[in-house]
């Protein structure tokens, strides 16, 4: 929106001073409006053409005056101009309209603070799982070097800016992820987010532990330290490298993908609610497994039985490969 910004203040400057011109001439002169604008044109774009009539002392005075005034302003116009026609920045800022257009209407989004390593990856995953998401970054040139920046929404600005929130949707959102470098602003944006929208789910980047309480505090719900679970990461892929091989499957990482899934009670066909596991035959009609149930009172139940059922508000988690999901999906699921 800066862009805009300033071609909006070009062409203020630039009607502000044919307005200072047109009164000034009629005024000390007192041309008529047709004639005062033509001087003001031709005065402004000092191409130098003769006057209308001789000027008066005060005329040369004040066309003296307004031809210094106007060196400036007719050199930033021209600069403004030429950087939106020759260096690309009007299809940006024309992009960037359209895309703002298009964040107004989301709705149960997901923003994304900061497109550094983290953020970029975040966008990357939630991209692959088809999310809806914005990402608010600062600086384009951060944009520009990530080569999946076109497929993403952007929002230009300074997360720790409540305006830019506010822009990315803030206060229709169900889920922000804040992943900038500095813990105190992530804490920021944290407070910012949960005053803005009360019931918004906040995911928080921290660099030290001390900044947990904190962020905590501010409205958090989740807290990651990228540091502290790589270094659980590389430990455990020495004490229990095939448990780590089988979760970056889950991940994505290798070849044999296979994808954890969270369908909720809700997302069922009215005639498999309330049904057992057994009844449903999820492994043998989608080959899909349920691995866990997360019941209504927020406890897990691990390897359900076949007789246990999928009641109201649980939630179940599926293990298959991304076709396999899909044809659970398909079967199960009314939408």
């Amino acid at each position: 929106m800066w862009a805009f910004n300033k071609l909006w203040i070009a062409i203020s400057l630039f009607v502000g001073s044919l307005i200072l011109g047109v009164v000034g001439f009629s005024m000390v002169e007192g041309y008529s409006l047709s004639d005062a604008f033509y001087m003001a044109v031709i005065t402004f774009s000092t191409v130098g053409f003769q006057e209308v009539h001789p000027l008066s002392n005060q005329g040369r005075i004040f066309t003296g005056i307004y031809i210094i005034v106007n060196l400036g302003i007719f050199a930033y116009v021209i600069s403004v101009f030429s950087t939106f026609i020759f260096e690309g920045e009007l299809r940006k800022a024309l992009q960037d309209f359209l895309i703002g257009r298009e964040v107004k209407k989301m709705k149960d989004h997901i923003i994304i603070c900061g497109f550094g390593r983290n953020g970029a990856k975040a966008a990357e995953v939630l991209f692959s799982e088809n999310q809806k998401f914005v990402v608010i970054e600062k600086e384009r040139e951060t944009i520009n070097r990530n080569a999946d920046n076109e497929k993403y929404q952007f929002v230009l600005g300074d997360s720790t800016n409540d305006d830019a929130l506010l822009e990315a949707g803030i206060e229709r959102a169900r889920t922000l992820i804040t992943t900038l470098p500095k813990d105190s602003d992530n804490v920021f944006i944290s407070l910012s987010a949960r005053q803005l929208n009360p019931g918004i789910n906040i995911i928080a980047r921290a660099s030290d532990s001390e900044s947990e309480k904190k962020l905590i505090r501010a409205g958090a719900n989740r807290i990651v330290m990228p540091d502290y679970l790589g270094g659980i990461h590389m430990a455990q892929l020495t004490t229990k490298p095939y448990v780590i091989e089988f979760l970056d499957m889950l991940n994505g990482v290798g070849d044999g993908k296979m994808n954890l899934e969270e369908v909720t009670f809700s997302n069922l066909k009215n005639d498999i609610r309330n049904l057992s596991l057994k009844e449903m035959d999820v492994r043998k009609k989608t080959g899909a497994s349920i691995i866990a149930i997360k019941r209504a009172n927020n406890k897990f139940l691990f390897n359900p039985a076949s007789e246990d059922l999928i009641k109201e508000n649980d939630i179940m988690i599926v293990l298959a490969t991304p076709e396999n999901i899909q044809r659970f999906r398909k079967t199960f699921c009314s939408s």
